[in-house]
């Protein structure tokens, strides 16, 4: 497992994890999670359980999906550390 904190947001990629690249990114009390996608954008990732608490506060939401995109090369970065 391996984190970085960026912006007050702290992204994690768990080791045995798996496809597609998806650091669960955590902010004031929420965790989201992310695709990065090939095409170097990020995305909420589609799954049911992609924003925990499923209430969260939606301009919180937005600050981890756009620090997530800000800081793509390093996220990236992040996952293939531990999944080559």
């Amino acid at each position: 497992m391996g984190s970085i904190r960026l912006n007050g947001v702290r992204s994690t990629a768990y080791t045995m994890d798996h496809e597609p690249r998806h650091p669960h990114c955590f902010y004031a009390e929420i965790e989201v999670i992310a695709d990065l996608r090939f095409d170097g954008k990020v995305s909420l990732a589609d799954r049911t359980d992609a924003i925990r608490p499923c209430n969260a506060s939606k301009s919180d939401v937005r600050h981890i999906l756009t620090t997530a995109a800000l800081h793509f090369d390093e996220l990236v970065i992040l996952w293939e550390k531990h999944h080559g």
